[in-house]
């Protein structure tokens, strides 16, 4: 490496570990809460039992939202949400977008772990606590969601090490997070395989932190269940 290229890397680092920490998490936590919400609203429409008219359109939505989502790339989902709807008079700022974007891809894919991790649960558990009086929520709220939590934790783990780094994308909208941070370091010399090398490296040093934590939730989780 060539003594400009080492000045690049080193000028570069500390402002993409910056973007990181302040931009990149942040991002990552306030999309994956607001795709958690939409996610547990989603799971609970598909498997309640009601059968009314306004269930039956309830559950339509929602599926055509799962499929949709699933069925679209995430930068298009984006993309979408800053540059297409100023076409309808609706302006977003770029944060607010790329979170509203991120939260309704996690929301579609979460729903699915979490409707997978609440039929997981045995019927017995609802039915015991509808026989002590308990109504649907209820019964979820108290019984059936701590259990469902337990086996859904590491999927959705998962899911926000994957949602971290897909905020790479956010760049695409103009956010100044890490990867955009590399981008501009890296227009400023042309010189672009050694800063993107760093931007990977960077990003596999979050993703082992969040692996770790991963991991020791998970094993907290084993031990309760153990007990």
């Amino acid at each position: 490496m060539t003594d400009t290229r080492a000045e690049l890397v080193m000028n570069a680092f500390l402002p993409m570990v910056k973007a990181g920490f302040l931009v990149s998490f942040p991002l990552a936590i306030a999309s994956f809460i607001c795709g958690i919400m939409i996610a547990v609203l989603v799971a609970l429409i598909r498997i309640s039992p009601s059968e009314n008219i306004v269930h039956k359109i309830l559950l339509y939505i929602a599926k055509a939202y799962v499929g949709m989502i699933r069925g679209t790339p995430l930068l298009v989902q984006i993309s979408i949400v800053f540059y297409g709807l100023p076409a309808l008079g609706i302006y977003i700022d770029p944060i607010p977008a790329a979170i509203i974007g991120f939260s309704l891809n996690t929301g579609a894919y979460a729903s699915e772990t979490i409707r997978a991790a609440i039929l997981s649960v045995p019927k017995g558990q609802w039915e015991a606590g509808f026989s002590i009086g308990m109504t649907y929520m209820q019964t979820f709220r108290r019984i059936i969601a701590p259990q469902a939590f337990r086996v859904a934790v590491p999927p959705l783990s998962n899911d926000f090490i994957g949602l971290f780094k897909n905020t790479s994308l956010a760049s695409v909208v103009t956010v100044t997070e890490m990867f955009r941070v590399a981008q501009q370091y890296a227009n400023l010399s042309y010189d672009f395989l050694p800063i993107y090398i760093e931007a990977g490296v960077i990003y596999w040093c979050f993703c082992m932190i969040l692996f770790m934590i991963q991991s020791r939730i998970e094993k907290r989780f084993n031990r309760h269940i153990v007990k």
